[in-house]
């Protein structure tokens, strides 16, 4: 197949499908389909929340980042693998293509709690972080001045359900959001704010020496935390959690919830092999097994040469792009295709506003400094050496200092 004249389809603009567009870019008719116009760079959206990075920091639109790309918007609705087709929501006729790359993602999980999809604020994308600052500086703007510290407390409950790296991440820029916003208003009492887990312990997936750091943080920030528990059901005034056998109402202002994820539909009905947990099965060049011009990566697919705490994160769909482009231009040239072994590439936490975490060949580093070594690693892995120069510039010259929680209307 003459690789100048293949129609590559790229479903999803996350890092998997991005990092594939950009490396393939100028190789045949590339086009990446996508829900919105732009990428978002979700490790640093924790960041956005508390205003230490603006919006075209992490969410550059596809249009200033991709050359010899078409993009289009829309919603998958169906993938049609025998006859090489994909339907888009509202785009007519179906996009055939030459060769397929499937990087569609996740969608939250809400385990079948009851009320959790409708009460709950999701954390996932630009209008989840804007809505949850939104609900954090209403609840502000209710507290009369001279609310009692009780009061205070109630209003400005919060429950985070999820205790891996993003509960972590999120709990404590919210604490030190809702903190300075208490101080600058000389209102009386604290914020309440709830980390609830079902595993014995935060962040499962990492190893006790960045667990340390968070234990730390997590105390410094003066969050509750509550393993071992369960969400029973959500409404709109907060959330029942059961832990050994009782339940315990707690009334909140808001319940974030990034307890998981899934895949989504048009994933779960596509007729290929897949494991136990319902992700495609690639073989070690990311193709899709019974279906050569095809390939996956990234949260939808099962790819076994990874190191364990690689599976579902960024850092993997970064590193598997790579590969899935070098593989399709292989493909079309008829040239024989590679695998490789994924490896950490480093593990990094935000802690609050001002602290984090770095896990960097085996050795952890916490503070102040390690929050400026996650900005550095962060500017590496944005997507084009110009937006690296861009952000880089504006975050030297700028500063990233947090964005107060001002009452809304200023």
């Amino acid at each position: 197949m003459a690789s100048k004249s293949a129609k590559i389809l790229i479903l999803g603009g996350g890092f998997g499908g991005l990092f594939t567009a950009l490396d393939l870019a100028g190789t045949g008719e590339v086009t990446l389909v996508d829900e919105h116009d732009h990428f978002l760079f979700k490790p640093m959206l924790y960041e956005y929340l508390s205003g230490e990075v603006e919006l075209w920091h992490i969410a550059p639109n596809f249009s200033e980042l991709l050359d010899n790309v078409r993009t289009v918007r829309g919603a998958i609705e169906s993938i049609d693998l025998e006859n090489r087709s994909v339907v888009i929501a509202g785009r007519g006729a179906p996009f055939s293509y030459d060769v397929l790359v499937m990087a569609l993602g996740a969608i939250t999980n809400y385990w079948g709690v009851g009320g959790a999809e409708e009460f709950t604020l999701p954390f996932r994308e630009v209008e989840d972080a804007n809505r949850l600052r939104r609900r954090m500086t209403e609840s502000l703007d209710h507290l009369p001045p001279d609310a009692a510290p009780q009061d205070t407390r109630e209003a400005l409950t919060f429950v985070v359900v999820g205790g891996g790296a993003s509960g972590v991440e999120l709990s404590t820029k919210m604490s030190d959001l809702l903190r300075d916003a208490v101080k600058r208003r000389a209102l009386r009492g604290e914020p309440r704010v709830i980390i609830v887990e079902m595993a014995d312990r935060l962040v499962p997936g990492m190893g006790d020496e960045i667990r340390e750091y968070v234990e730390r943080g997590l105390d410094r920030h003066r969050i509750e935390v509550h393993t071992r528990t369960r969400v029973a059901r959500v409404s709109s005034a907060g959330l029942t959690l059961e832990h050994n056998g009782r339940e315990t109402e707690i009334a909140a202002a808001g319940v974030i919830w990034v307890a998981g994820v899934r895949l989504n539909s048009v994933i779960e009905n596509l007729k290929v092999e897949k494991d136990q947990r319902g992700l495609i099965l690639v073989e070690p060049t990311l193709q899709v097994r019974g279906h050569k011009d095809a390939f996956a990566l990234g949260d939808i697919a099962f790819y076994p040469d990874v190191a364990p705490a690689l599976a579902g994160t960024a850092q993997l769909a970064f590193q598997q792009a790579h590969l899935c482009a070098r593989n399709v231009r292989a493909f079309l040239n008829g040239e024989d295709l590679k695998a490789k072994h994924f490896v950490e590439l480093g593990e990094a936490l935000s802690l609050g506003t001002e602290h984090a975490a770095v896990l960097s060949a085996g050795k952890v580093m916490g503070g102040a400094l390690a929050r400026q070594a996650r900005f550095a690693m962060y500017t590496a892995r944005l997507p084009t050496w110009h937006h690296r120069l861009r952000v880089g510039a504006s975050w030297f010259f700028e500063g990233t200092q947090a964005r107060p929680l001002q009452p809304l209307g200023f």
